[in-house]
């Protein structure tokens, strides 16, 4: 399922227009990227939880010619899942 999927489903669920489905989709992601980038953590309780985790810069090799390469330090999305979604997933 993409973006576009997921909006025709919530304009059939909510009983709005793909349009309106479209962009609240899309305000629902800015919205949880923009936490995201602030540091911030997203609970969404019974779904689960998004945070950012600090990755910090380590050495590596160069595959091909086995030269040492810097990989520097990033900030990488995490989710967590809830246990309301897992228990779903797993036919509970």
């Amino acid at each position: 399922m993409n973006k576009n999927d997921l909006a025709g489903v919530v304009a059939e669920r909510a009983g709005i227009s793909k349009a309106q489905a479209t962009d609240a989709v899309d305000a629902t992601l800015d919205a949880i990227t923009s936490c995201l980038k602030d540091g911030d953590e997203v609970r969404l309780v019974g779904f689960g939880t998004f945070s950012v985790s600090r990755r910090k810069a380590t050495k590596g090799r160069n595959p091909s010619t086995g030269a040492e390469i810097d990989i520097p330090a990033s900030n990488q999305a995490k989710f967590k899942p809830g246990k309301a979604l897992k228990d779903t997933i797993n036919g509970r």
